[in-house]
């Protein structure tokens, strides 16, 4: 073997022991996987100016070992939701953040059935991991279903968190629904300076799980 033949074959060997440390430290972060609908989705926005992104900003400025899986989806009912949860369980969660309910809520979807889905969820993801840790997003709607589906709507999300022992964010879109400066044209989806004050609000709930 000639100087230039081991240099290359030192060379190589020094490639592919980084690539395998890039890979082994990929391999041992926790997942994180924020199941939502629009909002989670980023609808209005680029991507990377959505809440579960802007989250991942803050991890990675702390150089913690988690990693950001978005699995919104515009339109995402619970039903949808509970569809696609055995698909997206295919890899290991570590903690799993449920962001869905306002759909049904603006559909005026009886609230037995959301609730059902939701703990159906809930149930899917603990059954894979009995460790996992799980944050429910509170929901509000506006009263155009009527006082009393509104007022039971919100404080399903309250039982749920109970019965069903998850931590509890009590208002997903908490500083944000409602303001005009917060939120695009239609009054219903964040715009950039909205899904900073949501990854704030998230921020908080979720930061004290990552240890």
């Amino acid at each position: 073997m000639n100087y230039r033949e081991n240099k290359f074959q030192k060379t190589l060997l020094l490639v592919l022991i980084f690539a395998f440390n890039v890979l082994a430290q990929q391999q041992q972060k926790k997942q994180i996987l924020f199941l939502g609908n629009s909002i989670t989705a980023g609808l209005g926005v680029k991507i990377e100016q959505a809440y579960p992104a802007l989250i991942q900003n803050k991890i990675d400025s702390l150089d913690l070992h988690f990693q950001v899986i978005n699995a919104g989806l515009s339109g995402e009912t619970t039903s949808g939701g509970l569809r696609r949860v055995d698909w997206m369980l295919q890899n290991p969660v570590d903690i799993f953040f449920l962001a869905l309910g306002a759909n049904d809520g603006l559909r005026g979807i009886p609230l037995k059935l959301s609730k059902k889905n939701l703990r159906d969820i809930i149930a899917k993801v603990r059954k894979k991991n009995p460790q996992v840790q799980i944050i429910l997003a509170g929901m509000q709607i506006p009263p155009n279903m009527g006082a009393d589906y509104t007022s039971q709507f919100k404080q399903m999300f309250i039982d749920l968190a109970g019965s069903e022992k998850t931590i509890l964010l009590d208002f997903l879109l908490e500083g944000v629904g409602g303001n005009p400066d917060l939120n695009q044209g239609d009054g219903i989806h964040p715009n950039v300076a909205g899904h900073k004050i949501i990854a704030e609000n998230v921020w908080k709930t979720l930061r004290p799980l990552l240890k």
